[in-house]
């Protein structure tokens, strides 16, 4: 309950800043993560095919905190399946939060020198 509640709050200050700034120009920011302002969003879909556990964004691998599945290696139940179509919003250089019009939000956590996924999902 307690990521739930940071992921929350982080969302929160993120939809306030973007309002404050005028998201548009942060949305489809290209030339990857540490180009990207902090708190910007693009649209994104979530590939959820064995669950919500790990997501590729700009071409870096950040994993789901906490996983979520519905314990049987599929996304859990109210999720969208192959995809659930959302926003990324890059709270920091290391996370990220996916947020979608249902009311589904997940912080992903940058796994450092990861060059693919950590599982093959088909």
């Amino acid at each position: 309950m307690e990521i739930a509640l940071k992921v929350w709050v982080r969302t929160v200050a993120a939809v306030a800043t973007l309002t404050m700034t005028g998201c548009g120009a942060a949305q489809g920011v290209a030339g990857g993560p540490e180009s990207r302002p902090s708190a910007s969003s693009s649209p994104y879909g979530l590939y959820t095919h064995c669950g919500v556990d790990e997501a590729n964004i700009d071409g870096r691998w950040y994993d789901a905190t906490p996983p979520l599945s519905d314990g049987s290696g599929n996304p859990p139940e109210g999720w969208s399946n192959p995809y659930q179509r959302g926003m990324v919003t890059f709270m920091s250089e290391t996370e990220v939060v996916f947020t979608d019009a249902v009311g589904h939000h997940v912080l992903f956590v940058l796994r450092a020198n990861a060059s693919g996924p950590r599982k093959i999902c088909s």
